[in-house]
């Protein structure tokens, strides 16, 4: 009897013990080896702040593409500016097993929760185009959002180089909105304080929704009594609000509007001479390095290959960030810029124009 006794024991050992080191695989996401042992696919977590606007359907479309290309599986879900919302979706797809968060925060300081509770659960996170506020993230990868708000004030001061301004900024809670409006006023300070310039409107958009930016520009007309000789918008969505706003006094294309993300509808009117210019941010550069680096955060492998590393403070901590540049179009380059990389195509683009 104590024979058998013996025997069972020894046969339940092993299993316990295989067990234990799959239980184990499971809730320490840094651990490749054992995912290779199991031979389980890393699972990346993509949490998006919207779907609304084009881009960001771009990036959703290019990042699940470049993440599958590399082997990896992705899970995207969105939260269309809901803060809690986009919390539990977080908190979702963490209990689902990913190995890796990347996150578009909406508001960038309460998203910090998240970081915590994938930190918690073994999970690092990368910051995606928008850096999370005051949270131990481990990478930000993005554009150089202060630099796009340089080139657009660059763009629309060698057009109008004196005169009255609007800016209609981003979401305050979106860190990158701050980033824009620095960008640009380091270029419009200056003229500022020679006179040459005077800002007679200065308003956040809320929640980055075209109607709040269309109201905000009518506000400004008002108060202006329609004397308004340059605008300065933080994206397409929004400047696309403020023409239309100009529209209806009759001042579209008489007032020169910048932007930036280079949608379709924003190249349609810079052809059309409504718009005078965007910055181009190549989505399929941004993701296609996000995805390498999504991957190789999870597996624990170095990162320095894939670009400069610079570091981004975001209130608590000197993030390591790659950053890369962003592309002034105007009527001028469109054809060698968004048609040449095949970001849109030049039968749309040209809708309404003879080709």
């Amino acid at each position: 009897m104590l024979v058998l006794f013996i025997f069972l024991l020894g046969c339940e050992e092993p299993q316990n013990r295989n067990s234990d080191s799959i239980a184990q695989s499971k809730t320490s996401s840094y651990n490749s080896n054992d995912k290779q042992v199991l031979d389980e696919p890393i699972k990346i977590g993509f949490a998006m702040d919207t779907l609304t606007e084009e881009r960001w359907m771009k990036d959703r479309d290019h990042f699940k593409q470049s993440v599958e290309a590399l082997g990896a599986e992705v899970e995207v879900m969105a939260s269309h500016g809901d803060d809690a919302l986009q919390i539990w979706q977080a908190e979702t797809m963490i209990s689902n097993g990913i190995d890796l968060l990347v996150i578009v925060p909406h508001n960038a300081e309460s998203t910090a929760a998240i970081v915590e509770k994938a930190h918690s659960a073994g999970i690092k996170v990368l910051s995606y185009d928008r850096l999370v506020k005051n949270a131990e993230v481990e990478m930000y990868v993005s554009y150089d959002n202060e630099q796009v708000g340089v080139l657009q004030a660059q763009a629309i001061t060698k057009l109008v180089p004196k005169g009255k301004y609007v800016y209609i900024g981003g979401a305050e809670t979106d860190n990158n909105a701050h980033m824009f409006k620095k960008g640009v006023f380091e270029v419009l300070q200056p003229l500022i304080d020679k006179g040459d310039i005077t800002v007679v409107f200065d308003q956040w958009t809320k929640d980055w929704v075209p109607s709040n930016a269309k109201e905000n520009m009518e506000i400004a007309l008002n108060a202006n009594h329609h004397d308004i000789d340059a605008v300065i918008a933080a994206n397409d969505a929004t400047a696309g609000a403020v023409i239309e706003a100009l529209e209806e006094q009759g001042l579209a294309g008489k007032v020169p509007v910048a932007g930036q993300d280079a949608d379709l509808a924003a190249i349609q009117r810079i052809i059309e001479g409504k718009q005078a210019m965007t910055i181009y941010k190549p989505i399929n550069e941004l993701t296609e390095l996000a995805a390498e680096l999504a991957i190789k955060l999870a597996k624990d492998e170095e990162i320095g290959e894939l670009g400069e590393i610079v570091k981004v403070n975001n209130g608590k901590m000197e993030v390591p960030s790659i950053l890369l540049s962003p592309t002034v179009v105007n009527h001028s380059n469109v054809d060698e810029t968004i048609i040449a990389d095949g970001f849109h195509m030049k039968e749309d683009v040209y809708l309404n124009k003879d080709k």
